[in-house]
């Protein structure tokens, strides 16, 4: 996505092999450690490892194709191989509800996503090249490592909140917490897939700073604005239909509702400057504000309880995701600026 979003479409096709190739390997790597690990474990919880072993190099292949499609501006391809797997995962689904096991469910997941995985691979011709894994991985160090601190700090911020939360106001304050954030459930798929699906390269703007800042900031403040629509339509959600949803959790999750907007429209936002740094290869200023940003996380959030327990929370929250979206502006401002001095270098062909 970073690298070959805007290139010739032999130089794709070769890092698409390559990459789908890394995907592919490293599936096979971490799955076999989590196939001992099960064995080992044994119980309930060992079978269900076992059987993530056995899935995960279908599900990191499918990943890969996704954003190798959505590379070379054939989104299409990508929802149509993700509307296989969906199709895949009802039967699947339905066995596994039969089986009544965790690693029945595990299975449907994982072995659904294989058989996406598989027509990923005649929807672009292109073979995977585990052989070439190492190569790939070494040529794109310098971004898989930021990159992967980066997104490991973001969920540990978000479970080390989760559990500071707890111990601080109750296992009850998760619950509404997490209520809140079921009532976002809807628009944070969304959110997830606008971020991830843009490409500025692709699109010429990298080139430009004038068309990037635009582009990113179209795409961040479209995201708030939606954000915040979704979160007034919430409020007017009728009490009734809301004990539906969500049970007894409904009350106090209500309560929650504008500052868990507030943390999402901010999200919204910041992810639009989080697309400029990506396409501009800035890895090191993304990881700088994620680092930041999940940082103010989980500090708003166990601040704001030990000082106004579930409420405080969500609001230190909320405070934290906006001043972090402050920043990731800036880190891309000094991004694009430096990318007029020294543009990224040609990408790999080979």
């Amino acid at each position: 996505m970073v690298r070959f979003s805007a290139v010739p479409e032999a130089s794709w096709r070769a890092a698409v092999a390559r990459s789908s190739g890394a995907a592919l390997g490293l599936g096979a790597a971490v799955g076999a450690v989590c196939l001992l690990v099960g064995l080992a474990l044994g119980g309930s919880v060992g079978p269900a490892f076992a059987c993530l072993g056995v899935v995960l190099p279908g599900l990191l292949l499918q990943d890969a194709w996704r954003f190798a499609f959505f590379a070379a501006g054939t989104g299409k391809k990508a929802f149509v191989n993700d509307l296989v797997w969906g199709a895949a995962l009802v039967p699947a689904m339905v066995v596994a509800a039969r089986v009544g096991s965790v690693a029945a469910f595990v299975l449907a997941w994982g072995g659904s996503a294989a058989v996406a995985a598989g027509y990923g691979w005649l929807q672009s011709g292109i073979r995977p090249r585990v052989a070439r894994a190492r190569g790939w991985l070494h040529e794109q160090r310098d971004l898989g490592f930021r990159y992967l601190v980066e997104n490991s700090s973001l969920s540990g911020a978000g479970q080390l909140r989760a559990y500071g939360l707890g111990a601080i106001a109750g296992v009850g304050a998760v619950g509404a917490v997490r209520g809140a954030e079921l009532l976002q459930g809807p628009f944070l798929a969304l959110l997830m897939g606008l971020s991830s699906s843009p490409s500025p390269r692709r699109r010429g703007c990298c080139g430009a700073p004038d068309r990037l800042g635009r582009f990113c900031l179209l795409l961040g403040g479209g995201q708030a604005a939606a954000a915040l629509l979704w979160g007034a339509a919430l409020l007017l959600l009728p009490d009734r239909l809301g004990e539906l949803v969500l049970g007894d959790v409904w009350h106090s999750a209500s309560e929650l509702i504008v500052p868990a907007t507030l943390s999402v429209a901010g999200a919204g936002l910041g992810t639009g400057a989080a697309a400029g740094l990506r396409a501009l290869g800035a890895a090191r200023r993304s990881l700088r504000a994620q680092l930041f940003a999940s940082v103010c996380y989980a500090g708003g959030g166990l601040g704001g309880a030990a000082l106004a327990g579930t409420v405080g929370s969500a609001w230190g929250v909320a405070a934290a995701t906006v001043g972090s979206s402050a920043v990731w502006w800036l880190h891309l401002r000094a991004g694009r600026r430096e990318h007029h001095v020294n543009p990224i270098p040609e990408v790999r062909t080979s």
